[in-house]
């Protein structure tokens, strides 16, 4: 393959505007037989050289296959080239990121690349060389721009440096998961329907649930209930047997969660009596289920928070006085007049302000007790004031990390619309600032909620809000209309079309399937 790959780039490189391009990769498609090459060039190139550059492409895919080629003319600058030098030490190499700043790097560009030179003090020069940190560097910048790139190091005269942050540092690397407080309430008015005798005392937040280990409880008012019939087959008799599960949407102010739960036969028609709207206590603990962290329920009995109950906010920073990078915009639809008539809706939508958001991720770990956490490449969003939609945020994340093809295609986002992104940080600080004042929306909200939950804790962002849930609403609103929830599917039900899997676009037509959901109906819970 390697020797392929060889051959291919010096029949590319015949091409004047392709002397030094490089592959960044090959993405294939079934449903059209097609490959597309992702190339790089930092030379101006002609669309002959274009039309070449795809013919030999093809010369190199099986018979029958079509070639696609994918262009993007990249050419640094000595800023460019620092900066992106530093921000990549600082995310992969934080312990010796400690003891360099931007100025210590200087660049010289040569024809076709860079040569780089990191200033550093006597006695920390093994921190780069020791740890190949330089030729890591150096393979980046080659994925990322054409040319040869080369790094070394100068010693210099330095203050010395408090070492405690080094220490911080090191630490922070052992335990990278952030400490999560455990927040809990007490339960009122305990009454048992299939459980436990001596009463519960106290639930757990359910924005907090995925941190605990070991049994516990959740506290909350009934959103749905759904009782399922389905057929076991018992191995010890030989024969079929009729079962019943239900499945329960909970919320407790901080969080919606769903679960499934099976009753004993004894208690299936206790358990039938619950309704929505109904509070209740369910019991059980955390289990790895295919890969994520699923609540399995054992327990279920009646129960309240206390009257008046506020949730607890954690302590974070304070609410940014302005937008640093991600501006708001103005959303304007000209469709929305006609679509939502301020008449009819009710006076819960027009009084609250909501914020409808979506991400787009590099896959599907939410949870950091599953492993490395998926990282957050895209996030759209848009503000619901007085029942319109008003404005929107959007914003793409930089990622240190090259796309799957997976996500390519179905996102439709490639490496190079990250580079020059703000990283998550930046964009969280003003996504914090966008939803101060709102509750936070979305379809599987709390897929999403998970990803901005972490990544804004460890940036001291603590995004604590009430959550609304389409997709329980839409269960519950549409129930027997509807072959499935998802996205496309109840958009299509009520007329709406959008770019699917892209983060702005589901945000937008989430907000729009919200709207018409609370205005069947007709108020908040």
């Amino acid at each position: 393959m390697a020797s392929k790959v060889k051959a291919y780039l010096e029949e590319i490189r015949g091409q004047n505007g392709f002397k030094n391009a490089i592959l960044c990769g090959i993405t294939l498609s079934k449903r059209e037989n097609s490959a597309e090459f992702f190339l790089v060039t930092d030379r101006t190139y002609t669309a002959m050289e274009e039309v070449r550059v795809r013919e030999i492409s093809e010369n190199y895919l099986p018979q029958g296959v079509t070639a696609k080629v994918k262009v993007v003319k990249r050419v640094p600058d000595v800023e460019d080239l620092k900066k992106r030098i530093f921000l990549y030490i600082q995310k992969s190499f934080p312990a010796a990121s400690a003891f360099l700043e931007e100025g210590s790097i200087h660049v010289e560009m040569l024809t076709s690349g860079a040569n780089f030179v990191v200033e550093i003090a006597s006695g920390e020069q093994t921190l780069f060389t020791s740890g190949k940190i330089l030729d890591e560097v150096s393979r980046y910048l080659s994925s990322v721009y054409c040319g040869s790139f080369y790094g070394n190091v100068r010693i210099v005269e330095k203050a010395p440096v408090d070492t405690s942050i080094l220490e911080e540092m090191d630490e922070g690397i052992e335990d990278e998961l952030p400490h999560v407080e455990i927040r809990r309430f007490p339960i009122c008015d305990y009454e048992k329907i299939d459980g436990c005798d001596s009463p519960l005392t106290t639930a757990v937040y359910m924005a907090d649930c995925q941190a605990v280990e070991g049994p516990f409880s959740v506290c909350g008012t009934v959103n749905f209930i759904e009782e399922i019939e389905y057929t076991r087959h018992n191995e010890t008799t030989g024969e079929d047997e009729q079962k019943t599960r239900f499945s329960i949407a909970l919320s407790d102010g901080t969080m919606t969660m769903r679960t499934t739960y099976f009753p004993k036969k004894a208690t299936v028609a206790k358990v039938r009596k619950i309704q929505v709207g109904d509070r209740i206590v369910i019991s059980g603990a955390n289990e790895d289920y295919k890969g994520h962290t699923s609540f399995k329920a054992s327990k279920i009995n009646y129960g309240t928070p206390p009257e008046g109950f506020q949730p607890q906010a954690r302590k974070g920073k304070a609410v940014p006085k302005a937008y640093h990078t991600v501006f708001p915009q103005p959303y304007v639809d000209f469709m929305q007049a006609g679509l939502f008539d301020d008449l009819s809706k009710p006076e819960d939508l027009k009084k609250n302000v909501f914020v409808v958001f979506d991400l787009e991720t590099t896959g599907l770990n939410n949870n950091p007790s599953m492993g490395r956490m998926d990282k957050i490449i895209e996030i759209g969003a848009v503000k619901i004031v007085n029942g319109e939609i008003a404005e929107k945020f959007s914003s793409f994340v930089a990622c240190n990390e090259r796309l799957s093809n997976e996500i390519i295609n179905l996102t439709g986002i490639h490496d190079e619309d990250l580079v020059g992104a703000p990283a998550i940080e930046q964009v969280l600080a003003d996504f914090f600032k966008f939803t101060d004042g709102a509750y936070l929306v979305g379809h599987n909200v709390n897929f999403d909620y998970r990803f901005v939950h972490y990544y804004g804790e460890q940036a001291g962002y603590m995004f604590d809000k009430k959550l609304f849930d389409t997709l329980t609403l839409a269960q519950e609103m549409l129930r027997g209309k509807l072959a499935n929830y998802k996205l496309n599917t109840v958009a299509d039900y009520y007329g709406f079309t959008f770019n699917h899997h892209r983060a702005f676009d589901d945000a937008c037509v989430t907000a729009k399937v919200f709207i018409e959901l609370i205005k069947s109906k007709g108020k908040l819970e």
